[in-house]
């Protein structure tokens, strides 16, 4: 048997070369013929309407080939249907450019289209608008007695609304023996990844379209472009090989995909829109929320009552919501519930999913409330999480497809070294600096989706995989080629995966941490279908050892076809496909998720995150100086790109916690920190000695691969562990992100 198995080993990433030495195209990057450069104008405007726009001074400028606004732009094809692409929220979606009014600051109002981007640029200058205002509301604080339930729409099925209440939470709330109330505030995010947002539109012939995209869904921005300028889908090709970074915030088609797609269409040239930086704060952010949480419990510290109520931010175009009042029961059991979420229509642009949306909002304050109420108990705060530890999913009654979290509990509390903890706040000092420990519990979905992989052995036997899936920077190559390699016992030099091109087979979005059990799923489908083929085949050779020869006396190893009972009986896949006449032999199949057996299960990964501050005596700052995340995910397929993943997110949550916030400007109704010099994210001096632990789970049931997706599992606790780290280490309870210095003085 080959015992050469890629699968569990920590293998680099296949890409990594080309990204690190450049030459890894990215949608901005792309050269056409005759290519021209797109800038966007944005609204300086809040709400209102358009009077009158001159365009003259930017079209005298040589270079300039037009500027396209709501008065002059060509027909479209709107699709009428609610929903534009697969992620659409309720609510009318936006229009680019669709008539005169603003909705929001930094709506796109115009499209310069010239030469070269610099000359694009300027003339974007020179045009002078006219504009009505009307009154905005911006500010959710300002607006909570406008909170209403938010529509049901496409995307319920995956944010669905809170559940319905149990017991008499009301009357166990004020009887309870210990409990705790508090009311916690999460500023804005904005996604910020690194590649900008950009679309390179080639324009085919009249109707025809190959598009580079920075997207996280090839076939969601497909179906975008087709419906809206009605195309046949067939001539709308999206390509995304590339993408660095995104976050969510490429869930959805993004204005510069359809203003640079109408300007191609409309002038039949290649065209190219990058937006600069200022314009990725025009839209995808994370929403503010404000979340009022009552837990209580008996003096043993068993939790008897759970209140979560949750105002959050929306658009007034669209009713974007996200699961946060739910988490509390699927952690932890208790009689008596009651979870309320509402929404706050502003004139902003419609928030987006952000790394574990809701989760990471949710978790830092069922965490941070979870602390408060062990500090209450004088019990220790693991101790209280084992105390009301659940096997089964308290929120549905359902038992857990696997649920290591006590593995994670107890290796990462040894690992950071917990039990040195003094439990007094303010007991634990090094030198000027006081010293805390705090600690918090991650949960996130175990998402599936539908996917369709086409499988291939070619002449030379390799075996070459295609499905539309993006890479995002999650490693998604060198995972799926690692599965594939050991479905049909071949070499990851063997396998080339293909991917990130919406003409190849169905895959959804990159989000959810979904895809390796989504597209992985998919590849152990269609290598089962093609060892039967290619088995079947080889007992078509005359005199073939393989004639009749069922499924389970062979095996696949090292490019060949070998038979269980005598290895040393084999044929190699170049010559099974050599007897095809050197045709490939191929397959093309789905993997879905196992509804009717998995409806009876919850589906979730845990972890579990322990983490020391240091905060000086004098002036507040503190230091995030080591933290250990421990997760139960399932199987791992590559240790390397998982931790990383994990990684990724533990620092994204010191940002959450200590950094991260856009900062509204209410009697503006607009964004004051739009760069990168003034939104604040970690630098490597913010950043301690981070570790990570994979528990051993195996999960029989989740999919065929027992994976659990690692991309946001990792975020979910830090912020918390660091809330209760800085309790811990100062006597202070902050009840809002992110934590400022000056909220520690004094």
């Amino acid at each position: 048997m080959d015992l050469n198995k890629t699968v569990g080993k920590p293998i680099s990433r296949l890409e990594g070369k080309l990204k690190v030495t450049g030459a890894a195209k990215y949608a901005a990057e792309y050269q056409a013929d005759n290519l021209l450069h797109g800038y966007v104008v944005n609204s300086p405007v809040t709400k209102g309407k358009i009077i009158n726009i001159d365009i003259s001074g930017a079209m005298a400028i040589p270079g300039v080939i037009q500027v396209l606004s709501h008065e002059n732009r060509p027909k479209l094809a709107w699709f009428d249907l609610q929903y534009t692409d697969m992620d659409a929220p309720p609510g009318t979606v936006f229009k680019p450019l669709h008539d005169e009014n603003i909705l929001y600051n930094g709506q796109p109002i115009a499209l310069v289209v010239a030469e070269d981007f610099e000359t694009a640029r300027y003339a974007s200058t020179q045009i002078r608008f006219e504009f009505e205002e009307k009154n905005f509301q911006t500010s959710l604080d300002q607006n909570i007695g406008e909170a209403r339930a938010a529509k049901k729409g496409f995307a319920t099925a995956l944010k669905p609304p809170p559940p319905p209440p149990t017991g008499d939470f009301d009357e166990a709330f004020a009887n309870a023996a210990v409990k705790v109330e508090a009311e916690f505030h999460h500023g804005t995010e904005h996604h910020n990844p690194i590649e900008l947002f950009a679309t390179t539109t080639v324009y085919e012939g009249p109707g025809k379209l190959t598009i580079y995209d920075k997207t996280q869904g090839t076939i969601n921005n497909q179906l975008y472009v087709a419906n809206i300028f009605g195309l046949r889908y067939k001539n709308v090709r999206v390509l995304a090989p590339f993408v660095g970074g995104a976050f969510g915030s490429g869930l959805r088609p993004q204005y510069q995909l359809f203003l640079c797609v109408m300007a191609a269409l409309h002038l039949e040239r290649n065209v190219r829109v990058v937006l600069d930086r200022k314009q990725m704060f025009s839209f995808s952010h994370r929403p503010p929320a404000i979340q009022t949480l009552r837990f209580a419990s008996d003096i043993n510290g068993r939790l008897t009552a759970l209140g979560h109520r949750v105002l959050a931010e929306t658009s007034n175009f669209e009713d974007y919501t996200e699961p946060t009042a739910s988490w509390s029961h699927r952690l932890y059991p208790a009689p008596n519930t009651l979870f309320e979420q509402k929404v706050v229509p502003l004139d902003v642009y419609t928030p987006m999913d952000m790394r574990a949306p809701g989760g990471s909002t949710a978790l830092h304050a069922i965490e941070c409330t979870m602390d408060e109420l062990s500090y209450k108990l004088k019990i220790d705060p693991l101790e209280l999480r084992l105390i009301n530890y659940s096997d089964m999913d308290p929120s549905s009654k359902k038992p857990y497809t696997s649920k290591a979290l006590r593995a994670c509990y107890l290796e990462a509390a040894e690992r950071f070294g917990w039990d040195k903890r003094s439990p007094e706040p303010a007991s634990m000092t090094r030198g000027n600096k006081l010293v805390g420990y705090g600690m918090a519990t991650g949960i996130w979905d175990a998402f599936q989706f539908p996917a369709r992989v086409e499988a291939m052995i070619t002449s030379d036997g390799k075996l070459v995989l295609n499905n539309a899936t993006t890479d995002i920077g999650t490693g998604t190559l060198t995972v799926m080629t690692q599965i594939a390699a050991d479905e049909l016992g071949l070499s990851i030099e063997e396998v080339d995966f293909q991917y990130g091109d919406s003409k190849k087979p169905f895959s959804m979005f990159q989000g959810g941490s979904a895809i390796t059990s989504s597209t992985g799923v998919a590849i152990v489908i269609a290598a089962k279908a093609l060892r039967k083929k290619l088995l079947k085949k080889a007992g078509e050779i005359p005199h073939s050892p393989f004639h009749k020869i069922a499924e389970e006396e062979v095996f696949f190893a090292a490019g060949q076809l070998c038979l269980k009972s005598d290895p040393g009986i084999f044929i190699t896949l170049k010559d099974i496909i050599a007897f095809n006449n050197g045709r490939p032999i191929k397959t093309t199949n789905m993997g879905k998720p196992h509804m009717l057996k998995l409806r009876k299960y919850s589906l979730a990964t845990h972890s579990a995150s322990f983490v020391e501050v240091e905060v000086d005596k004098d002036l507040g700052v503190v230091t995030v100086t080591r933290a250990v995340t421990a997760v139960a995910a399932g199987k791992i397929i590559n240790p390397k790109t998982a931790k990383s993943q994990i990684l990724g997110s533990m620092v994204w949550g010191i940002s959450k916690a200590l950094h991260e916030e856009t900062i509204m400007d209410t009697n503006l109704g607009k964004y004051i920190n739009t760069n990168l010099g003034e939104y604040h994210i970690p630098v490597h001096a913010d950043i301690g000695e981070l570790d990570v632990i994979f528990a051993e789970e195996q999960d029989e049931l989740i999919n065929e691969i027992g994976t659990k997706g690692v991309g946001e599992i990792g975020l979910v606790g830090m912020p918390a562990a660091i809330s209760n780290a800085i309790f811990h280490a100062t006597g202070k309870r902050i009840y809002k992100l992110p934590i400022h210095f000056d909220e520690l003085i004094g």
